[in-house]
């Protein structure tokens, strides 16, 4: 497997986790539309979960760097 191979998979990898975060980002908003207070641990964990997106996508952006002539 070549790294264009392994940061495909990382894009995959990103967009799950995007998808992730999204999901604890519209859990939050639905807190807020029934008049409560949003989950502070929904929120932690979304942002936890961006955070590790976006290492996973500098990962793929880096082996597809190293992959250019």
């Amino acid at each position: 497997m070549g790294a264009e191979e392994l940061a495909a998979r990382l894009d995959a990898i990103a967009e799950e986790i995007a998808e992730l975060a999204l999901d604890r980002l519209r859990s939050a908003t639905a807190d807020v539309r029934r008049g409560d207070e949003p989950d502070p641990a929904a929120l932690s964990e979304e942002k936890r979960l961006t955070r590790a997106r976006r290492s996973v996508e500098k990962a793929a952006s880096v082996l597809r760097s190293g992959a250019e002539p």
